[in-house]
């Protein structure tokens, strides 16, 4: 582990003070590389996170300079290494000392930079496979109590870098607060489709509490995971896979009315009529809309069954 501190007497003038904390890491397992961070700064996701998958993920951010994250991933697909990249960027970048960058690759290789002129408390920590920085934080204990976080975490990448944040939050976070975050997880190799490569995208724009947010949506974000493993099992005819994931999402969401209404949905296709009728029963209770739209899924080929008949059913029991 190597470690950075940076306590300038001054600094640098710049056009985008995204002053913030942020990790980007690897899944030593999957290959999959993330890139998560939290700021008092409006939109912070569409500013310091960078990723793409076969290649790696950038953090640009304190007087960030965005243009670093796509050329930061353009080098690293050109073959340069993190620390190469790093010092390609900041070769020609006279603002350099204002800026802070977190670079990781395929390899799990990283290279970060706190420049002399980041407002206190800054620094980073490089780990293995994992960097953590933070700029104009209220304790210089922030970006190592990240590193901890993350090397005791266990689970998904995603949820080990929420975790990460969470950390710099107890240990005093931004000297001005909070307002948004972001979190990013794309494929170890490219698939050549890249709406199936960026696992998880979430992000909060504005929020008085964005991390919780953040956690939130990642919750969700993983029940929808669990209904579309669902529909594939479906598809394969593992009725019984499909179930559980079905029964998983909705014990993560009860209140989510599309989830129990779709699970609805698929059992009256398989003729499962009598575990149907009461999952459409309680949705149609609150909301009836959902029954406006069973009337129509017929004529779009999702409904295999006859919708009167359900809908009779439904009413009747």
């Amino acid at each position: 582990m190597t470690t950075n501190d940076v306590s300038p007497k001054s600094t640098a003038t710049g056009t985008r003070p995204v002053h913030t904390y942020s990790i980007v890491a690897i899944d030593n397992e999957t290959g999959d590389m993330g890139v998560a961070v939290q700021s008092h700064w409006f939109s912070v996701g569409s500013v310091v996170t960078w990723g793409e998958a076969g290649v790696g993920v950038v953090a640009t951010q304190a007087f960030a300079n965005p243009a670093f994250g796509p050329k930061g991933l353009d080098h690293m697909r050109s073959g340069l290494s993190p620390a190469e990249a790093v010092d390609v960027l900041l070769s020609s970048d006279e603002g350099r000392e204002s800026r802070q960058l977190a670079l990781l690759d395929t390899k799990g290789r990283v290279a970060a930079h706190t420049g002399k002129a980041c407002i206190a408390e800054a620094g980073h920590i490089i780990g293995n496979g994992y960097s953590v920085q933070a700029n104009m934080m209220l304790r210089r204990t922030v970006w190592p109590s990240m590193a901890r976080a993350f090397e005791k975490a266990r689970g998904p990448l995603a949820e080990r870098m929420l975790g990460a944040l969470e950390a710099a939050e107890k240990a005093g976070g931004d000297i001005r607060g909070r307002q948004s975050a972001a979190l990013l997880v794309v494929r170890a190799r490219s698939t050549g489709r890249p709406w199936a490569d960026r696992l998880v995208d979430l992000r909060v724009d504005d929020s008085s509490g964005p991390l919780l947010e953040l956690k939130r949506l990642l919750k969700m974000h993983r029940a929808y995971e669990s209904m579309n493993q669902g529909d594939e099992e479906l598809e394969k005819g593992h009725m019984r896979a499909a179930m559980r994931c079905y029964s998983a999402a909705e014990e993560m969401f009860p209140e989510n009315l599309e989830m129990r209404f779709w699970h609805g949905v698929t059992l009256a296709n398989c003729g499962r009529l009598e575990e149907a009728v009461p999952i459409l029963r309680q949705v149609f209770e609150e909301d009836d809309r959902w029954r406006v739209l069973l009337k129509r899924l017929p004529k779009a080929g999702v409904l295999k069954a006859d919708a009167n008949s359900l809908l009779a059913m439904i009413k009747t029991k």
